[in-house]
């Protein structure tokens, strides 16, 4: 048995493996000069970008639509690779104005075609019942998890994109979900005629933008990527640009995490009020009568003296007392048809109004009333800021809050 003559090289050590992947951003002008020009090639934008972002609209559209968090899901992962916008920070970087026209014009069009796809599916809700829109509040509010997911997704994007010839697909879904979603909300909710939607929309799809370019800026130049005189200029304005706006934003009064998850829930209004007066009124009147009878012998006989004293009749004061029932919370809870529907009055005679999807929360004040042997109760919910009420089949409701002796009576309370 014979072997070669030449000798094994030993394997790379772990140390130098990582410096040689460190050392793949070159140091040298001609080395960055050609690096950014293949950057910026692999990050020109395509037809892909505009057929994907039309795709990705109309999806979005649909979850918010369904009001369904898979759907919303689905559309963000056929979104079109963000690279585009890592092209928009190479342009700031560089400084040429050229490339970072075509980028911005290519991000403004895809922008576009997913607000178009969430305009088209809100105005189907024209034509259904009304139904819960909860993910459409979600995504026009600020969440600081998001924000740290954001975080996440900008650095590796950037990193990714410089270090390697591979598409970077995870990180971009994350950046997708920061742009597209407030987008399509915003055109979901002015088709839809949801209140205030398209204004918080825009906000946050600005302090998303704004946020994720400056860490994305300062990542390339951490990466040791040389920018231009042009380039620190442009960057420096940018980054201050972009400062300004996420403040502004904050500042103008955004709808907070709370105000978001109370903007879903029924408010507390009573509509049955007790009413107790209690009146106590108060007369004096009374009459004295005092008379002198001293007979005296040598004087004329006895005067009587009458003394009459009426007071008026003082005022009646009057209390009332309002005392507002104590609501009970429920859920919507129905084995089958994913839903419960609400109908003007209690049995299956009475008008549909509209259909409750599982999980929706609405009231009680105790009014119940049995037809036929099955027990309806009367619910108010609040739909979009307007507050609706019905009745419902008592086995589709599970008490959040039960009170005591709390149940259904065959005798309807007035």
């Amino acid at each position: 048995m014979s072997f070669p003559d030449e000798q094994i090289q030993p394997s790379e050590p772990p140390r130098r493996r990582r410096a040689t992947r460190r050392s793949s951003i070159p140091t040298d002008a001609e080395g960055q000069a050609a690096l950014i020009a293949s950057l910026a090639r692999r990050a020109y934008p395509s037809i892909e970008l505009f057929v994907f972002s039309l795709v990705c609209g109309a999806i979005l559209g649909l979850g918010f639509l369904l009001d369904s968090q898979a759907v919303l899901l689905l559309g963000i992962l056929v979104a079109p690779l963000m690279v585009p916008w890592v092209g928009f920070l190479l342009s700031i970087l560089t400084g040429s104005v050229r490339f970072l026209f075509e980028t911005v014009m290519a991000l403004i069009i895809s922008l576009i075609l997913v607000f178009v796809g969430g305009l088209i599916v809100g105005f189907v809700t024209l034509a259904l019942p009304q139904m819960t829109h909860d993910n459409v509040y979600i995504h026009t509010r600020l969440w600081i998890p998001a924000l740290i997911v954001f975080v996440i997704g900008a650095i590796t994007l950037v990193a990714s994109f410089a270090r390697s010839e591979e598409k970077p697909f995870l990180p971009s879904v994350l950046i997708a979900y920061a742009f597209f979603l407030p987008i399509n909300a915003v055109g979901f909710g002015i088709s839809s005629g949801l209140q205030n939607v398209w204004v918080q929309g825009l906000i946050v799809f600005g302090f998303h933008f704004a946020f994720t370019s400056i860490l994305g800026l300062i990542t390339l130049f951490v990466l040791r990527l040389r920018p231009s005189a042009g380039g620190i200029v442009l960057s420096g304005i940018t980054i201050l640009l972009f400062a300004v706006l996420m403040l502004l934003v904050t500042g103008a009064g955004l709808t907070s995490r709370n105000e978001a998850m109370t903007s879903t829930l029924p408010a507390s209004t009573p509509t049955n009020q007790t009413l107790q007066t209690v009146t106590s009124s108060l007369t004096l009147n009374p009459t004295p009568t005092a008379r002198v009878n001293t007979p005296t012998p040598g004087t004329p006989s006895p005067v009587p003296v009458t003394l009459d004293i009426t007071l008026p009749p003082s005022e009646t004061p009057t209390v009332t007392l309002t005392i507002q029932p104590t609501p009970t919370y429920a859920r919507i809870q129905a084995n089958e048809g994913g839903g419960a529907n609400l109908r003007e009055a209690p049995g299956p005679d009475g008008a549909y109004i509209m259909t409750l999807l599982n999980g929706t929360i609405v009231e009680t004040y105790g009014e119940f009333e049995v037809v036929s042997n099955i027990t309806w109760a009367k619910v108010y919910a609040t739909l979009n800021g307007q507050k609706i009420e019905g009745w419902l089949l008592e086995s589709v409701i599970a008490y959040a809050t039960p009170a005591p002796n709390f149940g259904a009576t065959s005798t309807p309370t007035p």
